[in-house]
């Protein structure tokens, strides 16, 4: 089973320790403690909590696309037909090329806030042997 320090349970989240351990204070997420006393979370309740953290906002259209990512615009390059528009959602940097026409229409421009919605028809996963091998923990 693994399970992951306060600060690599906040990493991932995308929060600050302070954050998790208040969540961890007020019951909303499940927290114990390993052999030195540190507290720790284990990996499927952070999997269950940031799925209820994740739920569809209200007032989005009805759609297919699951992943969506809210986040603030820091590029937009246009020429005459295209345009390539970057959006940062937390840690997450997401480039989208798209009709200068549909920039236009939608009023991108840096500093307006965006959702990036993505069909995942096509997904490349890894697991990252960095965060496998020394921070998520197992326990026998």
């Amino acid at each position: 089973m693994t399970v992951f320090r306060m600060s690599e349970a906040a990493e991932l989240l995308g929060v600050s320790v302070d954050t998790v351990r208040r969540w961890v204070d007020a019951g909303r997420l499940a927290a114990s403690r390993d052999e030195q006393g540190h507290r720790v979370v284990d990996g499927v309740d952070l999997a269950a909590f940031v799925r209820t953290q994740s739920a569809d906002p209200e007032g989005r259209e009805e759609s297919s696309a699951r992943n969506r990512l809210r986040g603030i615009v820091t590029s937009v390059v246009k020429d005459a037909v295209m345009a390539q528009v970057d959006i940062q959602a937390g840690p997450f940097r997401v480039v989208s090329l798209m009709s200068r026409e549909a920039v236009d229409e939608l009023g991108l421009e840096v500093g307006t806030v965006a959702v990036a919605v993505i069909k995942s028809t096509n997904v490349v996963v890894e697991k990252p042997t960095v965060i496998a091998a020394s921070r998520g923990r197992s326990s026998s």
